[in-house]
């Protein structure tokens, strides 16, 4: 197993260090309605990229469904009413961001549906362990988050030089300790809790994806309530972050 090609695994870290990134980032200023109305445009991300780079083929009313998901997320942007999603408070740029995000995300999925395909090809009949594919997934996506650093320090606002101060204060905040706690309410729990389902979740899915596809990974994930409760947990654990930051500012 070991001696696989790497450079899938990189691309996954990559894709996935990007999906969480453009995602946290538009998350921080998206109302929490907003994000379960653009997650399905995971669904028409996977349909269209299994469709280009695994050659799937779907029936029609597969592609009606994936079409109407579309036309109700672009009915939803184009006339939120309420406070809550006019475009006026949030703007399109960030509503882009994540649907990239979103985009990010299912290209992970169906690169990691050829990996396990792939792999049983090059194995004789056997497969790679999901716990291989999820740890070289994690490394990479570690390092290319680091990486990522400087922009995203400059997608924010934040100048480079004081990043090691907010990786600092972020830090007291995860641990809820120091002078600017204030608005980290819930944690070190919240975010560890984020972090358990997060992980329960991930391994789930890739379990799923394993022994079906990326397509009903994404349809399992849908009607899991997991799902939104890790979901709930992200906006939330980012939302607090974001007012530790504007208090200590």
């Amino acid at each position: 197993m070991l001696s696989l090609p790497k450079i899938p695994f990189m691309a996954v870290g990559l894709l996935e260090a990007l999906g969480a990134v453009s995602g946290m980032a538009a998350g921080a200023l998206l109302a929490g309605a907003w994000i379960p109305i653009l997650s399905q445009t995971f669904l028409v991300w996977q349909l269209l990229l299994s469709f280009l780079f695994l050659g799937r083929r779907y029936r029609a009313n597969q592609v009606l469904g994936c079409l109407l998901v579309s036309l109700g997320v672009i009915i939803t942007v184009a006339s939120g009413s309420s406070s809550g999603l006019s475009l006026q408070n949030v703007g399109i740029f960030w509503i882009l961001l994540m649907i990239a995000s979103f985009l990010f995300q299912a290209a992970d999925t169906v690169l990691k549906e050829k990996i396990f395909l792939d792999s049983s090809r090059r194995l004789k009949g056997g497969s790679v362990d999901i716990f291989v594919v999820n740890s070289f997934g994690s490394a990479f996506q570690a390092m290319f988050i680091c990486l990522l650093l400087p922009f995203l320090s400059n997608l924010w606002g934040i100048p480079f030089s004081m990043l090691p101060t907010y990786i600092k204060d972020g830090g007291a905040c995860f641990l809820n300790i120091g002078e600017l706690a204030s608005g980290c309410e819930g944690a070190p729990m919240l975010p560890l809790l984020f972090v358990v389902v997060n992980m329960a979740f991930n391994i789930s899915m890739l379990h799923c994806l394993k022994i079906s596809s990326a397509v009903v990974s994404s349809l399992a994930s849908t009607f899991s309530g997991l799902n939104l409760f890790e979901i709930h947990l992200n906006t939330t654990s980012v939302a607090s972050l974001t007012r530790f930051r504007e208090n200590g500012t």
